[in-house]
C-alpha cells in the first residue's frame, strides 16, 4: 500500500522522500491501511490500476526510486513496457471494464435527456474523459498510465476548492430557506422564530476554547487526553511516531484529521439541534488545510518527521491564538446571497414554465385519450351489430333438423301453379298415363316381350 501513497502523493503535487524501513515485527501484525479516497469519479479505476502495478516487483522498484517530475512527466509510464505479461493482462481487463462503465454512464445521460433513436459515436463521446486513451479501448498502454496521472493531478488540485464552494452553496441555501420560512409566518410567530434562532446561535457558541490545529496546546491536549500521557513530558518526536498509525514515516491527511477530533467535539455534538454536522466536516477540512499550509513544506500533502519537527520550532507553534470556527467566519457575503437567490428564482421560474408545459401536455393527452375511448366504443358497437346480422343470416340459411338429428329437406318446385288452375290430366290420379296406370303399362309391355321371345325360340 506504500505504492498507493506514493502515487497519490505524486498526483497531488510532489512526491515524498525515499522508502522508510519498518521493523519486521510490525509488518507481521499490522494491517495495510486503506488507500485514501481521492474523491474522483474514476477513483476505483485509479486504485485498481495502482494495486495491480504494485504486484510487479520491477515497477515497484522504479516507482520508489522516482521523483515527482519522473512521475508527472510520464517518464515512469514508459516502465510499463517491462512489467510481466499477467500484470499487463490484468491492466487490459481493467481498462475494458472502465470503458464499459463510461459507456453506460453516457447512455444513462442520453436517456435522461430523452435523446432517442440517435446514432451514438462512442469514440467522440469518450474523448471527454481524460484519464484514458479513447483511441485504444482494449489494451492498457503507457499512454493510459500517463493520461491517468495527468488527469488525477489536475482534478485533485481543485478538489478542496470545489468542496468549499459546495459548502458555501449549502450555507446560502440554508439561510435562504430560513428567510422564506419567516416570510410565511405572521408577525407574532416570526418574532418567536427569530428569537429561537438567535438562542440556538448563542447556545452553539458556548463551548470551550478551540486551540489552533497543529499548535503546542492542541497537540499537548491530544497527548494527554487521547494518548493518556503526562502533558509535562510532551515530546514532538514521540508524538509523531505515536500518530503515524501505519508506520510509513509520514502523517497523511487522514492521520492529521484524526488529531482534530478532540477540538471538534468541543463545538459539535450530533445530539444538539444547534450543531450542524456538515459544518463540522467543513471545520475538519479547514483545520487540515491550516496544518498543511504551515507544516507541509514541499506541498506533497504528507508531513514528514523533519517537517513536523521544524514546525514545532516556529513562534506560531508556541504562541498560537485560538481557532475561529466556521460560524465565526464569513462564509458568504450578503451580495453573494442575493445573487444566489436571484439564480434560484430564475431556475424556479424555468422549472415552473416546464411544469406548466407538462401540465398542458398532460391535459391534451387526457383529452386525446377520451376521444380515443369514444372512438373505440363506437367501433365496438358497429362490430357488435355486424356480428348480430351475420349470425341472423346464418340461422335463416341453415337446414332444418329433425328430432333425431336428421336433416329435413322440403321440395320446393321452382314454378308453383296457381291455386285456381287444375293440374295437367296426366298428372292427376287415375287418369290414363297417370302415375297409377304406369305399373299396368309396364306389365303389358313385359308380357308382349316374353311372347316374342317364345316365337323366336320355336
Amino acid at each position: 500500500m506504500r505504492l498507493m501513497w506514493l502515487v497519490i502523493a505524486a498526483l497531488l503535487g510532489l512526491v515524498t522522500c525515499v522508502p522508510i524501513e519498518r521493523p519486521k515485527e510490525k509488518q507481521d501484525v499490522e494491517t495495510p491501511p486503506e488507500a485514501p479516497d481521492t474523491g474522483l469519479y474514476y477513483h476505483r479505476y485509479l486504485q485498481e490500476v495502482i494495486n495491480v502495478l504494485e504486484t510487479d516487483g520491477h515497477f515497484r522498484e522504479k516507482l520508489q526510486a522516482a521523483n515527482a517530475d519522473d512521475i508527472k512527466s510520464g517518464k515512469l509510464s514508459k516502465e510499463l513496457d517491462f512489467v510481466s505479461h499477467h500484470v499487463r493482462t490484468k491492466l487490459d481487463e481493467l481498462k475494458r471494464q472502465e470503458v464499459s462503465r463510461l459507456r453506460m454512464l453516457l447512455k444513462a445521460k442520453m436517456d435522461a435527456t430523452l435523446v432517442q433513436n440517435v446514432q451514438v459515436d462512442h469514440l467522440a463521446l469518450l474523448k471527454q474523459f481524460e484519464h484514458l486513451d479513447p483511441q485504444n479501448q482494449h489494451t492498457f498502454e503507457a499512454r493510459d498510465l500517463e493520461l491517468l496521472i495527468q488527469a488525477a493531478t489536475k482534478d485533485l488540485e481543485n478538489y478542496d476548492a470545489a468542496h468549499h464552494e459546495e459548502f458555501k452553496r449549502y450555507e446560502m441555501m440554508k439561510e435562504h430557506e430560513r428567510r422564506e420560512y419567516l416570510k410565511s409566518l405572521d408577525e407574532e410567530k416570526r418574532r418567536q422564530e427569530e428569537a429561537r434562532f438567535e438562542e440556538l446561535k448563542k447556545k452553539h457558541k458556548e463551548h470551550p476554547k478551540v486551540n489552533a490545529p497543529g499548535s503546542r496546546d492542541q497537540l499537548k491536549e491530544v497527548w494527554q487526553e487521547t494518548d493518556g500521557l503526562d502533558p509535562n513530558e510532551f515530546n514532538p518526536k514521540t508524538f509523531f511516531k505515536l500518530h503515524d498509525t501505519n508506520s510509513d514515516g509520514v502523517l497523511d491527511e487522514q492521520e492529521l484529521e484524526a488529531l482534530f477530533t478532540k477540538e471538534l467535539e468541543k463545538v459539535y455534538d450530533p445530539r444538539n439541534e444547534e450543531d450542524d454536522m456538515l459544518e463540522m466536516e467543513e471545520e475538519r477540512l479547514r483545520m487540515r488545510e491550516h496544518v498543511m499550509k504551515n507544516v507541509d513544506l514541499n506541498r506533497d500533502r504528507l508531513v514528514t518527521l523533519d517537517e513536523f519537527l521544524k514546525s514545532t520550532q516556529k513562534k506560531e507553534f508556541n504562541e498560537a491564538d485560538g481557532w475561529e470556527t466556521v460560524d465565526e467566519t464569513e462564509i458568504y457575503s450578503e451580495e453573494e446571497l442575493q445573487r444566489f437567490e436571484a439564480k434560484l428564482a430564475a431556475e424556479e421560474a424555468k422549472l415552473g414554465q416546464q411544469a406548466e408545459q407538462l401540465r398542458q401536455q398532460h391535459e391534451e393527452l387526457q383529452q386525446r385519450q377520451v376521444e380515443l375511448d369514444a372512438q373505440k366504443k363506437d367501433l365496438q358497437q358497429v362490430m357488435l351489430r355486424m356480428e348480430q346480422k351475420k349470425s341472423q343470416k346464418q340461422s335463416e340459411q341453415a337446414p332444418q333438423v329433425g328430432p333425431g338429428g336428421e336433416l329435413k329437406f322440403q321440395a320446393q318446385p321452382p314454378h308453383a301453379a296457381p291455386a285456381d288452375q287444375a293440374p295437367p290430366a296426366e298428372s292427376q290420379p287415375g287418369a290414363p298415363g297417370g302415375p297409377e296406370h304406369a305399373p299396368q303399362q309396364n306389365e303389358v309391355e313385359l308380357l308382349q316381350s316374353e311372347r316374342h321371345s317364345e316365337v323366336d325360340i320355336q
